[in-house]
């Protein structure tokens, strides 16, 4: 465990919210996590009942670090998640539905100041302070895991937009009419297809679609997912490695038009579906070049992050508070 160096010095808590989980830890300013923990997001279809799971679980860390009066405040990622407004709404990956006054709920549970932001703008604040985009001013941060999020920074400055809700490039659309997105209903976004939940579409589509052999054929169906389709892929399986295939040429589009509109140094990819290594960035990378205009050719770094993905989601959101 790491240790700060004084034991007066001000800690801060961070909390992502997940699709799937919400990951929390204490954090030091040198981007220590000094202790974390998780807690399952999808069961919980009322948010009272998230909320008292997550103080059962975190306030016993808050106390081992000292107790709250160390604590400066608590950082939220949250999918659309609102930092002027300190609301969650319409996420559609959340078992919640409507406009929630997610900080709000959580100051008045914690007695604590909350700043809340958008999950993958977090990871990119994660990013600047302590990992791939430290000294950089213009990077896209991508995070690929149960959705697509993202979070621009320009000029040294995430941009939010007028509401709060700028940089949501996953809901963007890739493939006119193309495939339906069931949490927002549009179709052809790229959150549809370069998710970990896109991969298994595609997978379960070009099974069905085909007779061709497979080691994902012995998957039963309700159990295919990013996980088996990539374990498959390393077995030189054709049509799991055609998935990643597909998918890089999907994300790699995406990011060239991305790039057209802020002009980045690097793009810095994070989340469960780069694990998958060259199966998808060696496709993203190729495609992405190939859809750039000659003058954006070639300049463009796509990088994966360095930092430890369990305390990567922890870091970002606690970045929030140090500018409180």
């Amino acid at each position: 465990m790491a240790t700060t160096t004084s034991t007066l010095d001000a800690l801060a808590v961070g909390i992502d919210i997940g699709g799937t989980g919400t990951k929390f830890g204490i954090v030091d300013r040198l981007g220590n996590v000094l202790f974390s923990s998780e807690i399952g997001t999808k069961k919980h279809t009322n948010i009272e009942t998230f909320i008292d799971e997550l103080k059962e679980h975190l306030l016993p860390l808050i106390e081992k670090t000292g107790g709250i009066g160390r604590i400066k405040g608590i950082g939220v990622g949250a999918p659309n998640g609102n930092y002027y407004t300190g609301t969650v709404e319409y996420a559609p990956n959340l078992p919640w539905k409507g406009i929630l006054p997610l900080a709000k709920l959580i100051q008045d549970d914690f007695k604590l100041p909350v700043i809340l932001t958008n999950d993958a703008n977090a990871a990119a604040l994660g990013e600047m302070m302590y990992g791939a985009a430290q000294g950089m001013k213009d990077f896209i941060m991508i995070t690929l895991g149960t959705g697509v999020g993202s979070g621009i920074v320009a000029n040294g400055k995430l941009i939010y937009g007028h509401d709060g809700f700028a940089g949501e490039l996953g809901h963007t659309t890739i493939i006119p009419d193309g495939r339906l997105h069931p949490g927002t209903g549009k179709k052809g976004s790229l959150e549809s297809y370069a998710s970990a939940t896109g991969v298994t579409t595609t997978a379960i589509e070009l099974l069905e679609k085909s007779n061709r052999p497979s080691l994902l054929r012995e998957v039963p169906k309700d159990k295919i997912d990013s996980k088996k389709v990539y374990e498959a892929a390393i077995q030189g399986d054709a049509l799991a490695q055609e998935i990643f295939e597909f998918t890089g040429k999907i994300l790699g589009m995406a990011l060239a038009n991305f790039i057209m509109f802020s002009s980045p140094e690097a793009i810095i990819l994070f989340g469960g579906l780069t694990k998958a290594g060259d199966l998808i960035l060696s496709p993203t990378k190729k495609y992405m070049e190939e859809n750039l205009i000659q003058v954006f050719q070639n300049k463009v770094k796509i990088l994966v992050s360095h930092l430890n993905e369990s305390d990567a989601a922890i870091l970002g959101a606690s970045a929030l508070v140090w500018d409180m």
